[in-house]
């Protein structure tokens, strides 16, 4: 149960950690993409305005002059309300809050390109400056194998659309999404709609199968096979490699994702990028295994820390534990305690 005297939702991006929170949707409008559960209990819903305002005003009682510069507007996607339903909470919140400088949300695409740019145009004039999208593949063939609802078509012109209107655009990426069989699709398409788009931010996530998914389902029948750490930074590698002409800011920024040193301004910082992921890749088998469980028990942060003796030593002596009893469960291993942390 929350302690606040106001609602709020389940989640919010890594970026929105200090953000104000106001949540004007409950759940989400699809909640049919097999790889996630958030909203598995759900039923989706839009709050009325009357109880979105009295939120806000709760939340000015309760922060009592908090200078928030930041508000992320939960759940899934605030762009279902009528555009002046969202109007109007926009303009209460900057009312309530005069010192914020930045409020977001998620979009959804299939969503968003049923506004009318000049819709799009009011609603970023009223505050919502900042929109999050989870394009999450830009492949036609896995956006539809992960029911995901969604196409490239619409991922583009919602983007154009919010850019066009002021708006700065992050999309997510997950990586791994189309499992060992979609894998090179995956990279290349996705770097094609990213570079016909050109976000402001682009952010990477790593795939983790969550019990109960569709995903874990199709695992189960052997129609998705989840590929391997080294092969999902291979993957990446294919993704960024073909970005070109664009000037985004690229990232691994989730605790789930496995190089968070991967993170810089295209085009100045793609060679070195590479080269990180290059470096994962050039290490062998012994020591790729070593750095992989070593990061996912925090041992290790980034690829230089493998050059403390002591880390390494210690790490070392619980992967010969592991191969002493099941050499072959590494992978497993690793994905388990990927989903641990989202």
């Amino acid at each position: 149960m929350n302690s606040v005297p106001f609602e709020m939702g389940p989640i919010r991006p890594v970026d929105e950690a200090d953000s104000l929170l106001i949540r004007t949707t409950r759940g989400c409008p699809w909640n049919r993409c097999t790889f996630c559960t958030l909203y598995d209990d759900m039923k989706f819903s839009l709050r009325s305005v009357s109880e979105i305002k009295k939120d806000i005003l709760a939340a000015k009682e309760y922060f009592k002059g908090h200078p928030f510069e930041t508000c992320f507007l939960q759940d899934g996607d605030s762009f279902v309300m009528r555009t002046k339903d969202l109007i109007e909470i926009l303009e209460t919140l900057r009312k309530a809050f005069p010192s914020l400088k930045r409020i977001s949300s998620y979009g959804r695409a299939q969503t968003m390109v049923k506004k009318t740019p000049s819709a799009m145009k009011e609603i970023f004039n009223a505050g919502l400056n900042k929109l999050y999208c989870g394009m999450e593949s830009g492949s036609v063939q896995v956006l539809e194998s992960v029911r995901k609802g969604i196409t490239p078509e619409s991922i583009i012109k919602s983007a154009c659309m919010a850019r066009e209107a002021g708006m700065d655009t992050t999309q997510f990426i997950i990586l791994g999404l189309g499992g060992k069989k979609l894998s090179k699709l995956h990279a290349i398409e996705t770097a094609k709609v990213l570079n016909e788009i050109n976000p402001d931010y682009i952010r990477l996530l790593t795939i983790g199968v969550k019990p109960g998914s569709g995903l874990d389902r199709q695992m189960a029948k052997k129609e998705f096979s989840l590929p391997s750490e080294a092969q999902i930074i291979a993957e990446q590698r294919l993704l960024l490699e073909h970005l070109e002409g664009i000037t985004s800011h690229y990232a691994n920024h989730h605790s789930v994702d496995l190089l968070l040193e991967i993170r810089g301004q295209l085009p100045g910082d793609k060679n070195r990028l590479l080269a990180i992921l290059d470096r994962f890749l050039s290490l062998s088998d012994v020591d790729q295994i070593n750095f992989v469980l070593g990061r996912r028990l925090g041992y290790y942060r980034q690829l230089s820390d493998m050059k403390n003796d002591i880390q390494y030593r210690a790490v070392e002596k619980q992967t010969r534990k592991i191969r002493q009893t099941d050499p072959d469960s590494f992978e497993e291993i690793f994905h388990n305690l990927r989903i641990q942390v989202i």
